[in-house]
């Protein structure tokens, strides 16, 4: 007996706060102007970084490629959720939430593998100055970070085609804002252990590993700092590699809270809670890549001096 194939939804509801229509409109104005944050501050980095040659390093240009990632990322999740706020119909066709779903899973696992590439710099930096220029050389960080842009890419492309080939039937509301590769995963009619198994290798290899060598690479740079016999030889390697793991605690910390933290048992206000989980979820989107520029820019003395280079090439003309 042929396999009947059983798909049969053509679009995904995004419950997002419906039934919540002040806040909707209070979140609007929110994450539209800390989306226009996202936009300038991680811009006049990028902007920067290509025009001031004093930053034109190995850290700078990682920075660089987190700043467009930060942008990347928001633009592909933040206009349709400011669009659904606004919108009586808050749907979005099968091939739209694809191609978001493909997008949000690519810029976080490239975030997680850039981080560890960065973090590694910082290693070379401070535990072996002399060899840096030889070991960070301009075609190593070209391809470290080649490297976790196509990780990134890859894994997605994986994950997305796995999910959409599943048959999706009659339930097609998704408790999300936008199309979150494992809500969507949820609402097939299907058995999908085998996806939630190779997400767990994916998760394994592109966040705990990264993470995994973000520790050893700190507990390292921590070690070799402690060995500095002067205050201000230990602060000044300590400020090398400060804004880089505040950003990393701020990543890791909000990913560990939302996907690590006990799920609560259905109640008379499961939906309230619900509610809850996805506004932080949604902050914790649009939080990191905000906080990012404003961290580098204001425990780094070079990116002060640049923008304050760039504000008055522009003021002046």
């Amino acid at each position: 007996m042929e396999k009947i194939n059983e798909t049969s939804v053509t679009e995904f509801f995004l419950k997002g706060l419906s039934g919540y229509p002040r806040l909707e409109i209070i979140f609007f104005v929110l994450i539209l102007v800390m989306y226009v944050v996202i936009l300038l501050g991680n811009g006049i980095l990028i902007l920067i970084s290509i025009l001031d040659p004093h930053l034109h390093t190995p850290m700078y240009f990682f920075l660089s490629n987190l700043s467009f990632l930060d942008i990347c990322y928001t633009s592909t999740s933040i206009p349709p959720t400011l669009v659904s706020f606004l919108s009586q119909r808050k749907t979005i066709s099968f091939s739209g939430c694809t191609v978001q779903m493909f997008l949000g899973l690519a810029m976080g696992t490239t975030e997680c593998v850039l981080l560890a590439m960065m973090a590694f710099d910082r290693y070379v930096a401070i535990c072996n100055p002399l060899r840096y220029p030889i070991i960070m050389s301009k075609i190593v960080y070209v391809q470290m970070a080649a490297g976790s842009w196509a990780a990134g890419g890859v894994n997605s492309l994986v994950q997305t085609i796995l999910v959409v080939q599943l048959p999706f039937c009659r339930n097609n509301v998704i408790n999300h804002f936008s199309c979150e590769i494992l809500a969507v995963m949820k609402l097939a009619c299907a058995d999908i252990s085998g996806n939630e198994f190779i997400m767990l290798v994916a998760t394994t290899v592109f966040t705990l590993t990264p993470l995994l060598l973000i520790v050893v690479s700190y507990t390292l740079i921590i070690s070799s700092i402690l060995k500095i016999h002067s205050a201000e030889g230990r602060s000044k390697a300590f400020s090398t590699c400060s804004a880089h793991l505040t950003v990393v605690i701020i990543f890791y910390g909000t990913i560990l809270f939302m996907y690590m933290k006990p799920k609560s048992k259905p109640s008379l206000n499961s939906d309230k809670l619900q509610t809850t989980d996805k506004l932080i979820s949604m902050f914790y989107g649009v939080m990191t890549p905000m906080m990012n520029p404003l961290i580098y820019s204001l425990r780094n003395k070079d990116v002060k001096e640049a923008v304050k280079l760039l504000g008055r090439k522009i003021f002046s003309k």
